[in-house]
């Protein structure tokens, strides 16, 4: 009987010991990167994309999008 108390609290302290670990919470920016990286590895992976030219793509496309604003910017003060 003494063995199993023993065993019963170090049990009790190990479940309570990894219920006080817990990771960082992530923004949802954070989790939305994670998800979309996650994905474009799992399709480069399987051969439906190719993860090079969908970063050269999205590059050239946040590139246009930021110039776009910036001229929009630029009419609003004019």
């Amino acid at each position: 009987m003494e063995i199993s108390k023993i065993m019963k609290k170090a049990m009790k302290k190990n479940e309570s010991a990894k219920r006080k670990i817990t990771g960082k919470e992530l923004s949802s920016l954070d989790e939305f990167n994670i998800k979309l990286v996650t994905l474009i590895e799992l399709l480069d992976n399987k051969g439906i994309i190719n993860k090079k030219e969908f970063e050269r793509v999205s590059t050239m496309k946040l590139h246009e999008i930021s110039k776009a604003r910036a001229f929009e910017d630029l009419d609003e003060e004019l």
